[in-house]
């Protein structure tokens, strides 16, 4: 079985759909944009996890076991992620703060933070699909 990417950047088209539909509300106060909001936020988990478990096999074609990679924490993932060239310093360090903004989504589930989060999706939705295609790169010229 190749290895690809498409369901992170599927994960990516749901949170651009969920924030477009955010952008479409007239008002904020609505179950509707508590629905979308919600929607945007999964996605963000679902994708930032998807992103790691790739970059994890991703990061074997370099030399390291699967064994190895395992033992990794997730910000040592994007490290080495950001020491083999997937991501640049700055894209390390905007991962960092979305891996420490899920960590903090799984543990408050206020409405003011959900709204911080929110605030930080364009930007990742950005990073999820530049990213993508370096992964991809990586598991083409290992097949």
């Amino acid at each position: 079985m190749a290895l690809n990417v498409d369901h992170l950047l599927r994960t990516a088209a749901t949170l651009e759909q969920a924030l477009l539909a955010i952008e479409r509300l007239e008002k904020q106060d609505d179950v509707i944009f508590d629905l979308y909001r919600n929607a945007a936020i999964k996605s963000f988990e679902l994708s930032l996890e998807t992103a790691g478990k790739l970059l994890r096999k991703a990061l074997t074609a370099y030399g390291a076991s699967s064994r190895e990679v395992d033992k990794l924490v997730f910000n040592d993932v994007l490290r080495h992620a950001g020491k083999h060239g997937l991501l640049d310093i700055l894209e390390v360090e905007r991962w960092l703060t979305y891996r420490a903004n899920r960590n903090n989504t799984a543990h408050d589930y206020g409405e003011g933070f959900a709204n911080e989060t929110l605030k930080l999706l364009p930007q990742y939705l950005q990073d999820v699909r530049a990213l993508a295609p370096h992964i991809q790169k990586v598991f083409d010229a290992a097949s």
